[in-house]
């Protein structure tokens, strides 16, 4: 979008003149005529303003700030020129001649200049002996160092300055004559001077002066020496504040784009009582507009028309924020003041409206009002024309943009380099390649310089009609307007990634531009990740093996990235493949080692992790919580449990580390699978002293992995703190409080949490059969019956392990009656029987010496074929045997196991042992024990 820089003025001079013109003034109020607007809200009818009246311009009383900042794309141009220019415009008066009258003096710039007194010492003599001649005594002359203590403020220079004119007695247009000019060459010597003037009595009710200093204050950024000044003024000087005096101050920060400070002292202009005029609100909406400060802006605007003020380019700065912020109804309502104020619309106005109906995409609104704006005798602008056929083009409307630029020529408005490239833009956003190469080269033909977006719009359009040849020159010429090369990279990586067809860019990248890849480490690394994101695993190493930039530790890093990306992708056999390619290191990279460690046990290589591991543990590298945690992770997922714990105890040994929530975890679940209660019992006290966060997952692990390992007390006690704070427990947890209580026979609490779990709906046979086998292993057979009927009531099938719990319980207290019963029901209810039936069968039997029974559930057992008897099978038959006084056959079982597959345990042994004594064996009882110590049992 082009911008423009207006400066309007309306004739004027020292006398009132009638204005005649035959300009064509609009009204919003009656002829039918559709305005447009980029900006949002509805359309308006449009008609002539009210007829063009006769002013007058007061010769003191009015103030006009026509010159404004315009930019149709929202951005402001810096600064005012012209009368802004000249900070005198801020304080005296403005320039109102047209550009038109060239020749015409200035009368509102006063003719600044001190009289100098002759260097001549002869010339300076003969009036000093003029002066004794008629009597009068000769004043002694100042001399007004600005080095001296009592004069200097600030003063960043160390010459003297000297002026015979200068006395105490001299008036005060002498003194502000100097210091005028003072001002003008050297802030230094304007403030020191500033300081003999208030010394000398020289800045009461000197309202001018103040000015002049307040003018060097604001160029110095001197803002706490301004707000003294202007206190001073008013209660010291008996200075009236009037606008001169803020707006001098406010010019300051439009130039410097101090918005807040901007803000601050019209605040304080209010809080004095003065009265804005335009020039404040001109430079303050234009100060808003570059800040882009919503509030601010619209506090100034309100105050404006309260105060009846009409400042032109005040309505289009407000209009231009609204539209730059999409606060579109908002802009709709300041359109709208545009016509309530009857504000005669000069070329500013019209423009700035015209581009906010096309940024709200309103073209047909738009048309009507640059067909307004010509009937107001507006000529024909190229910057209206460039904004339509760019709206025109973001929508991608590029008949109606094609129509405008061929009435370009019929209204006599050559193209300018904005028309053609707001051509590219809008045919490349219709996709015709053809159509933007043909007005591309045409802007070339004339002269004109391609911008950046029209060169990034025919990268993308030869990218993706496949012409790479153009999008090599494309990319050369880019390089040859002085495009950083990363961002052409990255602009060509963009376009080729958003097609993807990232497998041409090697073919395309060559030159000078593939020369800056490798010797730029970012580039570098923007042009291999997008490598590894497509898989193109071997072009990013090639590049990597071309690269000529050295930096190892953004190396590593690099690696790194690339590692962890194609672990991301889903591609680990890449980061292997990257990982293999990368420069050998003495010393390993430990964040690398430790991602491939990740990576092979994710695709469950464990001996390649665990050859990472150990060449980790042996080299000097210290390893972090992150890499134990990876470790016991990829051990505990091989089953290696021991060396997983083994891990831990090296990790303890490194004092400064503090395994994170995730890591305790895991060290409590290995616990509980080793069956280390002493280890767990240590963790868990250590937690509760280094004060870990406790949440619903810590919970619930530490009471599921240690209810064996603690007492039932701290396990109830810590059950309770996690109800009382908020936290629900699992289905596990609650499961496991169940089996808990029921081994303390603390059924009371039993009943509580079997209760609560099914009110919280976590009831499930795992909890019934928990609490049937604590009922069992109590003996307490009426409640065991009573909750087996339950279970089945509330929609439960009896499980198998209820049925086991139920034959152990009777078996060992010998009701057989019930046993038989229990055991009927079992094979009527379809379930198969598993080892821990058989066991407890084999069990009972051969307690009560029923062999024969013993050997019928045996052979049972070998002809199920699925399952067939285990070691603890095996323990409970010796067992038997013995107690019915069948040691050979005892003896014979023992060989069967291991011809089976099945190694001994102390238990077999024992269990033998014993078959041997009570039968009166005892010679091969010592055997077998000697045995068993040979072998470490």
């Amino acid at each position: 979008m082009a911008s423009l820089k207006l400066s309007l003025y309306v004739d004027s001079s020292w006398e009132s003149k009638k204005l005649n013109c035959t300009v064509k003034a609009l009204n919003f109020t009656d002829s039918k005529c559709w305005v447009p607007s980029f900006l949002g809200g509805g359309a308006f009818v449009v008609s002539p303003f009210c007829n063009l009246k006769h002013i007058r311009v007061s010769r003191l009383e009015t103030e006009e700030l026509e010159t404004s900042e315009l930019s149709l794309d929202g951005d402001g141009i810096d600064g005012y020129e012209g009368e802004l220019g000249n900070e005198s415009f801020v304080t005296e008066r403005p320039n109102l001649g047209r550009d038109s009258q060239k020749g015409k003096l200035n009368v509102w710039r006063r003719f600044r200049r001190v009289k100098k007194v002759p260097k001549d010492s002869n010339y300076r003599s003969s009036f000093r002996l003029k002066d004794r001649k008629n009597g009068m005594e000769e004043n002694s002359r100042i001399v007004f160092d600005v080095n001296s203590d009592e004069n200097v403020i600030d003063s960043q220079n160390g010459a003297d300055f000297v002026d015979e004119n200068i006395r105490s007695d001299s008036s005060l247009d002498q003194c502000n004559a100097i210091l005028k000019e003072l001002e003008r060459g050297d802030d230094g010597k304007a403030l020191s001077f500033s300081r003999w003037m208030r010394k000398n009595g020289k800045l009461k009710q000197n309202v001018t002066a103040y000015n002049l200093i307040l003018r060097v204050l604001g160029r110095r950024g001197d803002w706490d020496g301004a707000e003294g000044m202007i206190k001073e003024m008013s209660m010291e000087s008996g200075c009236k504040l009037t606008y001169q005096v803020f707006n001098t101050l406010i010019y300051a920060c439009h130039k410097k784009g101090l918005v807040e400070l901007g803000a601050k002292w019209f605040h304080m202009m209010l809080e004095n009582g003065v009265q804005p005029n335009i020039a404040t609100f001109g430079m303050l909406m234009a100060l808003y507009q570059k800040g882009w400060h919503v509030e601010e802006a619209e506090f100034a605007f309100s105050m404006m028309r309260n105060l009846k003020i009409m400042c032109q380019s005040a309505y289009s700065s407000m209009l231009t924020i609204y539209t730059r912020m999409r606060l579109y109804d908002k802009a709709e309502e300041i359109i709208g003041f545009l016509r309530k104020d009857e504000v005669i619309l000069n070329l500013e106005n019209w423009l700035v409206l015209l581009n906010a109906y096309c940024q709200q995409g309103k073209l047909l609104q738009a048309e009507q009002v640059l067909a307004s704006m010509n009937e107001a005798g507006f000529s024909p602008n190229i910057v209206a024309y460039n904004t339509l056929i760019t709206g025109y083009g973001k929508i991608s409307n590029m008949r109606d943009a094609q129509r405008l630029f061929g009435d370009l020529k019929r209204v006599g408005v050559e193209p300018d380099e904005t028309t053609y490239r707001s051509m590219i833009e809008g045919w490349g956003r219709a996709d015709n390649y053809e159509e933007a190469n043909r007005y591309y080269a045409e802007l070339k033909r004339l002269g004109h310089q391609p911008n950046s977006s029209n060169l990034y719009t025919m990268l993308n359009l030869q990218v993706k009609h496949g012409d790479k040849e153009d999008v090599v020159r494309t990319i050369e010429e880019m390089m040859h307007t002085g495009g950083e090369k990363s961002t052409i990279l990255g602009i060509l990586l963009q376009a080729y990634e958003k097609l993807e067809l990232i497998h041409e860019v090697p073919s395309i990248l060559r030159g000078s531009l593939y020369d800056h890849v490798l010797r730029n480490q970012i580039s570098c690394s923007s042009l291999v990740m997008a490598y590894v994101k497509y898989s193109m695993i071997d072009d990013a190493l090639k590049v990597l093996r071309e690269k000529q930039w050295k930096d190892a530790l953004f190396e590593d890093n690099l690696y790194h990235l690339l590692i962890c990306s194609c672990k991301d992708f889903g591609h680990p056999e890449n980061a292997v493949k990257v990982f293999t390619c990368m420069p050998k290191s003495d010393k390993p990279n430990l964040h690398i080692i430790c991602t491939m460690i990740d990576i092979y046990s994710t695709n469950n290589n464990f001996a390649e992790a665990e050859k990472l591991y150990l060449m980790l543990k042996n080299s000097n590298v210290k390893l972090d919580t992150i890499t134990f945690s990876v470790v016991v992770r990829m051990y505990m997922k091989s089953g290696a449990l021991e060396e997983a714990c083994s891990v831990l105890d090296d990790m303890e040994k490194q004092k400064n580390i503090v395994p994170d929530t995730y890591l305790l975890r895991d060290m409590l679940r290995i616990y509980q699978r080793c069956d280390k209660k002493d280890k767990l019992a240590d963790l868990y006290y250590k937690l509760v002293k280094r004060g870990v966060i406790w949440d619903q997952e810590m919970y619930s692990c530490v009471i599921n992995c240690c209810a064996r390992a603690l007492p039932v007390d701290e396990l109830s006690r810590l059950f309770d703190e996690m109800l009382k704070r908020g936290f629900l427990p699992n289905a596990v947890t609650f499961n496991v409080m169940l089996d808990v209580y029921g081994k303390s026979r603390l059924f009371k609490r039993a009943r509580e949490v079997f209760s609560m779990a099914k009110k919280c709906g976590l009831a499930d046979v795992i909890s019934y059969n928990t609490l049937i086998a604590a009922y069992g292993r109590s003996k307490d057979f009426k409640n065991m019956s009573s909750t087996v009927k339950k279970m089945h009531f509330n929609g439960f099938s009896v499980s198998l392990e209820a049925y086991n719990c139920m034959l152990d319980a009777y078996g060992k207290e010998g009701q057989m009656e019930k046993f038989r019963n229990v055991l009927e029901r079992l094979k009527e209810s379809g379930h198969s029987s598993d080892h821990y039936t058989y066991n407890i069968m084999i069990n009972i039997y051969g307690e009560l010496g029923w062999i024969e029974e013993v050997s019928d559930v045996l052979a049972e057992l070998k002809e199920s074929g699925s399952i067939g008897p285990d070691l603890c099978s095996y323990n409970t038959l010796i067992k038997a045997y013995g107690i019915a006084g069948m040691v050979e056959r005892a003896v014979d079982l023992v060989k069967e196991m291991r011809k089976n597959g099945i190694e001994p345990d102390r238990i077999t042994y024992t269990n033998l042992i014993n078959a041997l004594r009570k039968n009166d064996k005892f010679l091969e009882a010592v055997k077998w024990s000697l045995w068993m110590k040979q072998i470490g049992l």
